[in-house]
């Protein structure tokens, strides 16, 4: 059975312990990283990215360009600090560019 908050708790405390309770973090996690990489990375990457996909902590990014995967491949590392960073805990340990 779920802790019962009582009434003084927060509006996050709430949804925190919903997402604790119904294992969704994943799938939360599956969002703040697309969001992450549409920020961190701005419009010139956007453009030629098809998919980011989260699968454990294996992050998945299909590229529509080989020239902009080859130029990226030299930073994977500074990738996933930066996201990980932005994030404010590791979700991402390695990166895969397609």
């Amino acid at each position: 059975m779920a802790k019962r908050l009582n009434n003084q708790s927060t509006i996050g405390a709430v949804l925190q312990q919903i997402i604790q309770v119904n294992k969704l973090q994943p799938g939360m996690d599956q969002i703040d990283v697309k969001e992450a990489w549409r920020q961190l990375m701005g419009n010139g990457v956007n453009t030629y990215t098809k998919n980011v996909v989260l699968k454990g902590s294996t992050l998945y990014v299909e590229l529509g360009s080989a020239v902009l995967r080859e130029e990226l491949s030299h930073g994977k590392s500074k990738i996933v600090k930066m996201i990980n960073e932005e994030l404010g805990r590791e979700v991402v340990k390695e990166v895969v560019l397609r």
